[in-house]
Order: C-alpha cells, then sequence, then structure tokens
C-alpha cells in the first residue's frame, strides 16, 4: 500500500509523537491499518488523521479514555451530547474548587481587599505620567510609584536618588479608604492607556497587588515588596529657603528645549531667572544665587508640573532644589544640581 503513511510521518500529520500514537492504539482507539510481522513498523492511512485529531482534541480537554472511545464510535448528536456532559463536570468542579479554596482562604484569616477609593481615569493617569520620570530601575523599590491613599487624599510618589516627585489628588468622591503600597512601575506604564480611557476607576489593595477597577472592566498591577524610601523626612531635613523664584512653566520648559547642552546653568536674581543666555521674568525673593543642573534631571521636573506656574525654592548650589506647583492637587519634584557656586 502505497500511500500508507509510517507513524512518524502520521504523527507529524496529526500533532501527535509517535508514543503517545502507540498508547491510543493500545487502548483501541486509532489502530495502525497495517504492522509489518517481521520490524513491527506501524503504518497509518491518511483517512485516519481526522479520527487523530479528533483523539487529541478530546484529550485536550481531559476526556476520558472510555468517553473519547464512545465519541467515535457515536452518532454526531450523541458525541456533542457526551462532549457537553464533560465539560458540564468541568464547570462544576471548578466551581467546587473555588468555594473550597474561599473556606480555606478565610480559616486561613486572609485579608479583604482595602476600601477602594474613586478618581477620573484621565486624572489619575496624568499624575502617574507626572511622577513615572523620577523612577529608575536601579533598584526594585525605585522602579515603583509609591501610592498613599486616605479618605481625603491620594498621594503619588517616585524617587531615582536624584530627583523625587510627590503628586497630590483629591478623590472623586469622599470615602474611608486608607492605605499604601508601593506599585511597579512597568506594570503602570503598560496599564496608563487603560486606565486612560475609564471615566470612573477606582483603586483597591488586594493580595494580589493594587486593584484598578474601571467602567465594565479591571486591570491589577503587581506591588513591590521592598520598604519604600522615607521621602518625608528628606523633605523635612531640607533647610531654610534662601531664595525663591515664581516663573512661567511654559516658558522655562520652551527655554529648556532649545538648549543644546547637556547641562544648563541657572541665575536667579531680583526679578528674572536666566537660563544660559536667555532671561526670562520671574518673581524672585532672597539673595541672587547660581547653579547648574543635568537638563535630563530639570526637564521632566519642570515639564511635569501642574498650572501655569512653577515655584523654585532654593537653599544652597549644593542642595536639592524643590520644584512646587498646584492646581486642585500639587506636584512637589527635588532636583539635585550638578554644581552651583552662590554670588
Amino acid at each position: 500500500m502505497p500511500d500508507l503513511l509510517t507513524i512518524g510521518a502520521f504523527a507529524r500529520r496529526c500533532g501527535l509523537t509517535a508514543s503517545a500514537l502507540r498508547f491510543y492504539a493500545d487502548s483501541g482507539l486509532v489502530r495502525p491499518v497495517r504492522v509489518d510481522e517481521d520490524s513491527g513498523y506501524r503504518y497509518y492511512s491518511p483517512d485516519q488523521v481526522s479520527a487523530a485529531l479528533l483523539v487529541r482534541r478530546l484529550r485536550e480537554i481531559g476526556l476520558p479514555l472510555e468517553r473519547v472511545g464512545a465519541v467515535l464510535a457515536a452518532e454526531p448528536a450523541e458525541a456533542a451530547r457526551i462532549v457537553d456532559d464533560h465539560v458540564a463536570g468541568l464547570i462544576s468542579q471548578v466551581q467546587q474548587a473555588r468555594e473550597a479554596a474561599a473556606a480555606v482562604k478565610a480559616t486561613l484569616g486572609s485579608p479583604a481587599p482595602a476600601p477602594s477609593v474613586q478618581v477620573t481615569g484621565a486624572v489619575f493617569t496624568a499624575a502617574v505620567e507626572q511622577v513615572l520620570t523620577a523612577t529608575t530601575q536601579d533598584l526594585p523599590v525605585l522602579n515603583g510609584v509609591h501610592l498613599e491613599v486616605s479618605p481625603e487624599a491620594i498621594v503619588l510618589t517616585a524617587t531615582d536618588r536624584y530627583r523625587l516627585s510627590t503628586r497630590t489628588l483629591v478623590p472623586a468622591k469622599p470615602g474611608t479608604a486608607e492605605w499604601t503600597a508601593t506599585v511597579d512601575a512597568d506594570d503602570l506604564r503598560l496599564a496608563m492607556s487603560w486606565t486612560r480611557r475609564q471615566h470612573d476607576l477606582r483603586l483597591s489593595l488586594r493580595a494580589a497587588g493594587v486593584c484598578f477597577q474601571g467602567d465594565e472592566a479591571e486591570r491589577t498591577c503587581r506591588t513591590v515588596a521592598d520598604d519604600f524610601p522615607d521621602y518625608r523626612s528628606m523633605l523635612a531635613a531640607l533647610p531654610e529657603v534662601l531664595t525663591r523664584a515664581v516663573i512661567s512653566r511654559n516658558a522655562l520648559v520652551a527655554c529648556l528645549e532649545r538648549q543644546y547642552t547637556p547641562q544648563i546653568r541657572l541665575d536667579l536674581s531680583a526679578a528674572a531667572v536666566t537660563v544660559g543666555t536667555e532671561t526670562l521674568p520671574a518673581a524672585v525673593t532672597g539673595p541672587p544665587i547660581s547653579l547648574s543642573f543635568a537638563v535630563s534631571t530639570l526637564h521632566p521636573a519642570i515639564s511635569t508640573a501642574v498650572g501655569p506656574d512653577v515655584m523654585l525654592d532654593v537653599a544652597a548650589p549644593h542642595l536639592p532644589v524643590v520644584v512646587r506647583s498646584a492646581d486642585d492637587g500639587d506636584l512637589t519634584t527635588l532636583a539635585m544640581p550638578v554644581k552651583g557656586t552662590a554670588r
């Protein structure tokens, strides 16, 4: 029979292994049409491919061998009934497993999800984008956004040790939620295109991570186990402000984007801030002072600010500059100078 297939060729057509075919043949499901008496080689007909594929698919859904045989021998309607009965049994087993798991977790004292807090998806996403620029993959905990949820506010904080950004939002509705967690920054980046499209977004802390419940679906982002740095102590430890400047955010961003050097010098004087060779009007209080920044550090600190203007609080040329801004919430960012000389 020249049209017969060796067991290897037949296995490749069916997506099975030769050993699996031997198992099914020995079980009486798909027997070879010919077995060479001398060599023991098994040969199959191409017409058997459909039966072998059916066996493979039935086994993929966990149908026992005896029920597989019944499906192969039955008329189409009866075969469909056997498959439906099997699937119904699987669904029942899954439900029983869920109920048993819930009972087990109850005995273990599994914590209930923390109360949720509600925000507008677009507002929350914009806040995440504003602090994400201060994350880094140098350490796992620094590749995270720290969330502090209370009935009055949602505080998002991130730091890469050269910058620190902390953004405060007001919840869309008053609530009782109060919890903290550090959310994996990479997971947040992947979720932002989805969170932005949600009008109502509820945040809650669960065992698997922080859950974001949207208008019709939900997403979960992993949390970072390590303790987030005590940024409030870092802010409290900064010395008293020496010089303060209030300047247009857009004007300062545009000026920084016209710079083509990796570092830029800022000179704060009585009524202006000089950026490189350009001078911008500003309200400056305190003595004149000069600082230098990496543009890659200063630009994101200014461009992510909220509201039309930013406040620069300077304690000394070698200490972090506090960049503050506000609208219905507020954003505070620490930017570390690379060099500064007071004058």
